[in-house]
């Protein structure tokens, strides 16, 4: 089996209300799994495609084939990708993508035909998505607590926010009306700009003139690292705080001396050697980091390996219990899936310990998250 095999995009398929048929190959479970490994997203998605390389070939003597197609960020790509996966290949499971606008997307075709589906990068949850997508990265209101608690306890008054012009931006800054200003912290302004933008002066320029205590920057991945140096070289001198779409060795790369003393919040995937052996993080954390980095070089692990290699750490609890229910290939054994997400408790991963509900469907608490900051050019926990 190729895991990093890649389907060619086609034109989109209209499966709504589609009604699946069964696959005469119920000996093995389908996973297609769409995510950014071109495009401004390429920096999130290569990791969750590269941890792929660490995940089990079967699970309860059933083997596994996972195919791999890369949607370069695009919603309308994402789309192609998950309709061809559940019309063509007849997958028992969908996951994807790696940026937040294309995740919205796969979980609209997931909800349509009744495919489980594991997001790789937050999304807002609503109903019309809630009842088969479940979330691997945390959610913003409990990364976002421990980024307001760290601003409190050091004096923060004002914050000024760059984020996103687009859904993962907006999760972020509506979070900080909502919980940062609920903790006292008032907001000075507030300046947007695309994934793509090679140029946020303007942006940081209004934001160093009202001069706030700190700033918050809501974007992922290596363009996170714009606003940041942006700052820097305008001569901000506040403290800097990044969110866990920024969580990467790659985002030190590009920022370089800029990123000296940010502040991100992170999964524990990114130290989990300091974490003590009664965290149920710590082991699935340090398995991960450790065949990560021995592929891929030292200090390469990465928060979004994460999210791909914890998707396999829930399966490897609720397929054993949904094959109980019904054969692979079939809608039974798709709708035996999603009610073992919701029967399972306590599932440790590297990135978090999950119980999904049919109200929560990032299924995380405050053991799923830490502060980082950067010190020498390293990640160093925050205590």
């Amino acid at each position: 089996m190729d895991r990093r095999s890649f389907l060619a995009t086609a034109a989109a398929f209209g499966v709504s209300g589609l009604a699946l048929p069964a696959r005469a190959d119920s000996d093995v479970i389908v996973i297609g799994v769409t995510t950014s490994t071109t495009g401004p997203g390429a920096a999130l998605g290569i990791p969750e495609r590269n941890a792929l390389a660490f995940v089990p070939t079967e699970i309860a003597g059933v083997k596994l084939r996972v195919v791999v197609s890369d949607d370069a960020g695009d919603p309308t790509t994402a789309t192609t990708n998950a309709r061809r996966f559940v019309t063509e290949g007849n997958a028992d499971i969908i996951m994807g993508s790696a940026v937040t606008p294309p995740t919205i997307a796969v979980s609209t075709v997931a909800n349509e035909v009744g495919v489980p589906h594991f997001a790789l990068s937050p999304m807002p949850m609503t109903p019309a998505r809630s009842k088969w997508s479940v979330v691997m990265p945390q959610p913003i209101p409990i990364m976002g607590k421990v980024i307001y608690e760290h601003m409190k306890k050091n004096g923060v008054k004002t914050v000024g926010y760059i984020g996103y012009s687009d859904s993962y931006g907006d999760l972020w800054f509506n979070d900080l009306k909502s919980q940062g200003v609920t903790m006292g912290l008032q907001i000075a302004g507030e300046e947007r700009f695309a994934r793509a933008d090679t140029s946020v002066t303007g942006q940081v320029l209004k934001l160093v003139s009202a001069n706030p205590d700190a700033i918050l920057v809501g974007a992922s991945g290596t363009a996170a690292a714009l606003p940041q140096i942006e700052l820097r070289d305008r001569g901000y001198k506040g403290l800097i705080y990044q969110t866990h779409g920024a969580a990467s060795m790659a985002f030190i790369g590009i920022a370089g001396k800029a990123a000296e003393g940010v502040f991100m919040a992170s999964g524990p995937v990114m130290a989990p050697e300091g974490q003590p052996d009664s965290a149920l993080t710590k082991k699935p954390g340090l398995a991960l980091d450790t065949a990560y980095e021995a592929k891929y070089g030292a200090d390469s692990r990465s928060q979004f390996a994460g999210h791909a290699f914890d998707a396999f750490e829930v399966l490897k609890r609720v397929i054993p219990v949904a094959l109980k229910e019904a054969k692979p290939g079939t809608q039974d054994f798709r709708e035996a899936i999603r009610k073992a997400l919701l029967t399972e408790r306590e599932i440790a991963a590297s990135q978090g310990v999950y119980n999904f509900t049919e109200t929560d469907r990032y299924g995380l608490d405050d053991r799923s998250r830490i502060l980082l900051t950067v010190k020498d050019g390293k990640y160093v926990v925050v205590n």
